[in-house]
């Protein structure tokens, strides 16, 4: 199939930095369609400007180029980036980034002797614009033909360690579609860090990681010299996927050998028991010296609360997914200039309920959400279907304050974790199940609430979130970049002079 190639790449470059590092990024398509990239866990503090989905950006067409200016402000940790335009996720174009601490800033364990990137997820042999054709013909996706370990299959990517010294491998789920486990053969994972937090640092044999998350473990190279398997396999599948690369010791003489290590495929309880078991280091520091503890996000009470509920509706005869009944349909101008500019047409405010309706039919909408700046919200998600969902939410982390199954209700708050929640910007729902976090709107700008699972966020679930500041200043908002593209409406328009 045809693969999207980042430099020649896939995957792509690693994007290297140190918090507060200001990075100037020249994208350039070669693909003879339009193309967006997008910067997965980046929070893009006051900078919606520069997230790169379709909502806040004008795709760059075929032969032309765009320069992402981005800083991660107060971040560090594992991220990656990906391509968010039209169904190109599916074919590769994804690479890891990595926020290195300041220098002069404690980290809560010694220096590893090496740091490996293992970028896994489902892969489908169709091309991108056929699995694209089945989603809009109203068909579902075809269950994935396997994974990939770093773009390669069983066994074609190796990691060399040597005997006695500890490695931090950071792990992300890039796929589309499907729920991973992740293991090495005979060796514990200690797991550090989730997608910005340094957590408690407990220890597991074998680890869920759902679309879109990212975490970062501990794995001391003390066996027996010789190669083991490293193992992906699909959870919550009708059959199991699995692909395995190697941990090789560099005085090794011997190839991997035995049966690959066992781990859950279908049941749901210890995916959840070990989802609760992640827990916030409160004094490690994190991007800045003070402990991640001395921020009481339990102490305070949220402004509001937010329900979202997914569902997998028909509309006009076709299978469409959505949130709240509604599906969100791309308009013909990117949210975020139609904002800046003020076009009228282009989306209404409070086009999507903060509850789902009681009835069961849905319709198709450009959906924005309003919401104000420096609100404390709790947002709930609700999953009342039989398949694991994954959410993200762009420009921002969030507690994971609690999850269990059944329907939501306020006395669910009294199992709520309001002292050790781990902060994190992509969370899972379990079938028939809810999930909780809580969110301080600290960061004005037009931001991407969506599904991880690639078909149902290109049927329809996600919308924006319109984080709004009346102060119209630089220290709320950047303002637009004078090299903004733009297109729809907003062609012709001026940027600013400077």
């Amino acid at each position: 199939m045809q693969g999207i190639l980042i430099n020649g790449q896939f995957p792509g470059p690693t994007i290297d930095a140190v918090t507060n590092d200001n990075l100037i990024i020249h994208v350039y398509n070669y693909l003879n369609v339009p193309f967006l990239i997008s910067w997965n866990g980046v929070q893009q503090r006051r900078n919606s400007w520069q997230d790169g989905v379709l909502g806040t950006n004008c795709p760059i067409r075929p032969g032309k180029n765009f320069t992402y200016v981005l800083q991660v402000k107060d971040q560090i940790g594992t991220f990656f980036y990906f391509p968010s335009l039209l169904f190109h996720k599916a074919a590769g174009g994804y690479g890891s980034i990595r926020i290195w601490s300041r220098p002069k800033i404690p980290v809560p364990f010694p220096t590893p002797a090496g740091d490996f990137t293992v970028l896994a997820g489902d892969w489908y042999k169709r091309n991108h614009y056929v699995l694209r054709r089945y989603l809009e013909s109203g068909h579902s996706l075809p269950f994935p033909d396997g994974l990939v370990i770093n773009g390669r299959g069983w066994n074609g990517y190796t990691f060399t360690v040597d005997p006695g010294r500890t490695y931090r491998f950071r792990v992300s789920n890039v796929g589309i579609s499907t729920s991973i486990n992740f293991r090495i053969q005979s060796h514990k994972l200690k797991l550090i860090e989730v997608e910005g937090s340094h957590t408690i640092q407990n220890t597991y044999h074998s680890f869920d990681i759902h679309l879109g998350q990212s975490y970062s473990f501990l794995v001391t190279a003390d066996q027996a010299s010789q190669d083991y398997y490293v193992v992906a396999t699909s959870r919550f599948t009708p059959r199991v996927l699995t692909t395995t690369a190697i941990l090789h010791y560099s005085n090794s003489r011997k190839g991997v050998s035995g049966p690959i290590p066992w781990a859950p495929t279908f049941q749901i309880a210890p995916s959840l028991m070990q989802a609760r078991s992640i827990r916030w280091n409160l004094t490690a520091s994190g991007p800045r010296p003070n402990p991640q503890g001395s921020y009481h996000y339990g102490m305070i009470t949220p402004s509001r609360t937010i329900m979202l509920a997914n569902s997998a509706p028909y509309i006009n005869g076709k299978q469409r997914y959505a949130v709240n009944g509604v599906s969100y349909v791309p308009p013909d101008t990117p949210l975020k200039l139609a904002d800046y500019f003020k076009i009228r047409g282009v989306f209404n405010l409070g086009s999507i309920p903060t509850r789902p309706p009681s009835g069961n039919n849905a319709y198709l909408q450009t959906s924005v959400m309003a919401a104000d700046f420096r609100e404390y919200v709790e947002i709930v998600f609700q999953n009342w279907e039989n398949t694991v969902q994954s959410w993200h939410i762009d420009g921002y982390s969030f507690f994971v304050v609690g999850m269990d199954g059944g329907q939501w209700t306020p006395d669910s708050r009294r199992s709520y974790n309001l002292r050790d929640a781990v902060s994190r910007c992509t969370t899972q729902v379990y079938p028939r199940s809810w999930t909780a976090i809580y969110m301080a709107l600290d960061n004005v700008g037009m931001w991407n609430i969506r599904s991880e699972n690639w078909a149902r966020q290109y049927l329809g679930q996600q919308f924006y979130l319109r984080v709004y500041s009346p102060a119209n200043s630089w220290r709320d908002e950047y303002p637009i970049p004078k090299h903004a593209l733009l297109c729809g409406r907003a062609r012709g328009r001026r940027t600013r002079p400077l």
